[in-house]
């Protein structure tokens, strides 16, 4: 059986990759791999879990927060007289646009990214419809009290090689990026085919359905 990473034998790789166990450099060890995390959730678009939820909007009230860690919504559907109808997504100046009244109110049929933390919704709900929305979680942080996530699981090589690649600055050997750069990007040139399959695949899905 394959050994799995975790954050505390990833944190011992790099010690091991950089011959470094100075307590100023292994100080900064969380810090490479949180930036690396980062790096890859920007880059990889279906990263995370397909979460469904259930909530209310809010009557009056144009905007909704979106759930902790939303990296991406898929889709939004109201609630109207127990009939379930999709919400559309539109951009932010389509809405305006459409609904310049933000007081006025209606059944949604739009929404757009209004930040990174709120929807908007036009027409402004004129009750507190239920709704169900589809969106990918961004991935819980490794740390020490969370061993393992998406990464450890699914792109290990990335996770190892960013992080290297991240401390080489830090560390001031820029002899040693092109070798951590060519690592890092070979693992995240397989996991943007993978990601690229999952989007095809989706749009397939919809298309034949």
């Amino acid at each position: 059986m394959a050994a799995v990473m975790t954050y505390d034998s990833l944190v011992n790789d790099i010690k091991l990759y950089l011959e470094r166990t100075d307590e100023q450099t292994v100080a900064q060890i969380p810090r490479f791999i949180m930036l690396t995390e980062q790096i890859i959730a920007s880059q990889i678009k279906f990263l995370g879990n397909l979460i469904v939820q259930e909530s209310a909007m809010v009557s009056d009230e144009p905007t909704i927060a979106k759930p902790a860690r939303w990296h991406k919504t898929v889709s939004m559907n109201v609630v109207v007289d127990g009939n379930r109808q999709p919400v559309f997504l539109r951009k932010y100046e389509y809405l305006r646009n459409f609904w310049p009244n933000a007081t006025e109110t209606g059944v949604p049929q739009f929404y757009a990214d209004y930040d990174y933390t709120h929807w908007l919704v036009a027409p402004t709900p004129s009750e507190s419809y239920n709704f169900e929305v589809v969106y990918y979680e961004r991935t819980q942080p490794l740390d020490s009290t969370n061993q393992t996530n998406w990464f450890t699981q699914y792109a290990p090589q990335a996770l190892l090689y960013g992080s290297l690649l991240q401390a080489m600055p830090y560390l001031k050997n820029d002899e040693r990026i092109p070798i951590w750069q060519q690592q890092y990007e070979a693992a995240m040139a397989i996991l943007k085919s993978e990601d690229a399959t999952r989007n095809a695949d989706r749009q397939a899905i919809a298309i034949d359905g």
